[in-house]
């Protein structure tokens, strides 16, 4: 396992429906080695605080293994820029990973990296961001169909990470999958 790709982006005005509104979903590869704090990775920002970032959720990683098929469902819908290879954070992760699925990983997990170790916490939970950066107003339906949600991290041992790194996972007690958790909370929110 390893980190494919480091993404980091500032919170910027993105234009959604006509109207202006605020995120950090924007990433890109960076190169080299990034400090990681308890809040998240340096030259990271993220816009709505109620919803990402914080301790619980300081990085997010996604799989590179699910890139194809976003690539594929874009080409698909003819959504923006759809012919053009997704570039690493795209779906604003900080970290691209490859060789860890969301079925392989439950809360409580640690990833140990060589300069620091990071805690899964949660489920990514996509927003109406989300459908407008991958330019089709089904991304999200997609992202909850499939399970391909991606999960947070706490910053257990800040330190620093690098891009090309391998990775270890220590299994916690496997209580809570994250993509049962994903599917749960999904089906609360359709109900609700």
């Amino acid at each position: 396992m390893r980190i494919a790709s480091l993404n980091v982006g500032a919170a910027r005005a993105l234009e959604i429906d006509g109207r202006s509104v605020a995120s950090g979903i924007v990433k890109r590869a960076v190169e080299g080695e990034v400090a990681v704090k308890p809040l998240g990775l340096a030259g990271d920002e993220q816009a709505d605080l109620s919803v990402h970032g914080g301790l619980a959720k300081a990085v997010y990683a996604y799989p590179a293994e699910h890139y194809p098929f976003w690539q594929t469902v874009r080409a698909q819908a003819r959504a923006a820029g759809w012919g053009e290879p997704l570039p690493p954070g795209f779906l604003g992760e900080n970290l691209t990973l490859e060789g860890l699925l969301e079925k392989d990983v439950c809360v409580g997990d640690v990833l140990r990296f060589p300069g620091c170790e990071l805690a899964v916490s949660e489920p990514r939970f996509p927003c109406f961001k989300f459908n407008a950066v991958m330019g089709f107003a089904q991304a999200s339906k997609l992202m909850f169909a499939n399970g391909w949600c991606g999960f947070y991290l706490s910053v257990k041992t800040p330190g620093t990470l690098r891009a090309g790194e391998l990775f270890e996972v220590i299994h916690g007690p496997h209580e809570v999958g994250i993509v049962e958790l994903f599917r749960s909370r999904a089906a609360s929110r359709k109900q609700g």
